[in-house]
């Protein structure tokens, strides 16, 4: 019984060996005995060139079915600039599925890149193309506060019919904020966004033609702000206006 065990278990690991060196032979041969003969490409792209596409994957199938190095066909396809996630799925018996999902910008960061709606950072090739997206400024890192904050703020300055151009945040973390009707608004860096809100609170009592004339709010006040005035703007009757406010 004993020999009759070790010619079994003699037996079962030269048919392994011989299987794992049949298993390396077909690999080696793979690219001519079971090429690639089907990739399918999946996603929608508004950004990523599909040809562009077909060229990396087309120096990452040359070695035959089983030879292809799946985590390096994703990383090949994930570097091209405008590819958000990409999955590669072998497919029985010659063919790879690849799912792309394109990333989708929602605004600019500094001057050669975009943020997507989770503040990751890309850099497409035409930077230039996405200049009416709100350009946002700030230290390394403060990439998704940043959005975090401006979802907060874009609520709060539509409410007021004004829409955000530039968030810049310096490196003593003062707040700077432009807006496409050209106001300024200096926040500084001392609850910033506290201010801000109060500020949009007053606008209905200086009303919008008043507000049309403003080109620097100065927020770095306590209980208050300053304003400029652009060019040529009519100026306030303040006290009418705190008349209007007891009333």
């Amino acid at each position: 019984m004993n020999k009759t065990r070790v010619t079994l278990l003699l037996g079962g690991f030269f048919l392994l060996i011989a299987g794992w060196q049949g298993w390396q032979e077909v690999k080696a041969q793979g690219a001519d005995w079971l090429p690639v003969k089907y990739v399918r490409i999946e996603g929608a792209f508004q950004y990523i060139a599909k040809q562009k596409v077909k060229e990396v994957l087309r120096e990452q199938l040359l070695n035959g079915f089983y030879n292809v190095d799946i985590q390096q066909v994703q990383a090949a396809v994930k570097s091209l600039p405008w590819v958000d996630t990409v999955r590669v799925e072998r497919v029985w018996p010659d063919a790879f599925n690849i799912a792309i999902k394109e990333q989708s910008p929602v605004v600019r960061w500094s001057s050669d890149a975009l943020l997507n709606a989770d503040g990751e950072i890309f850099k497409p090739e035409k930077i230039k193309d996405f200049s009416r997206l709100p350009l946002l400024e700030g230290p390394a890192g403060y990439e998704q506060k940043m959005l975090e904050i401006i979802n907060t703020l874009s609520i709060d300055l539509s409410e007021q019919g004004m829409l955000l151009s530039k968030f810049r945040i310096n490196e003593r973390r003062a707040w700077n904020i432009k807006l496409q009707n050209k106001m300024e608004l200096n926040a500084g860096r001392n609850q910033p966004l506290k201010k801000i809100q109060r500020f949009l609170k007053t606008i209905p009592l200086i009303g919008q033609e008043q507000i049309a004339g403003i080109a620097v709010v100065d927020l770095r006040y306590s209980n208050g702000y300053a304003l400029r005035w652009k060019q040529g703007a009519a100026e306030i009757d303040w006290k009418k206006i705190a008349e209007m406010k007891k009333t």
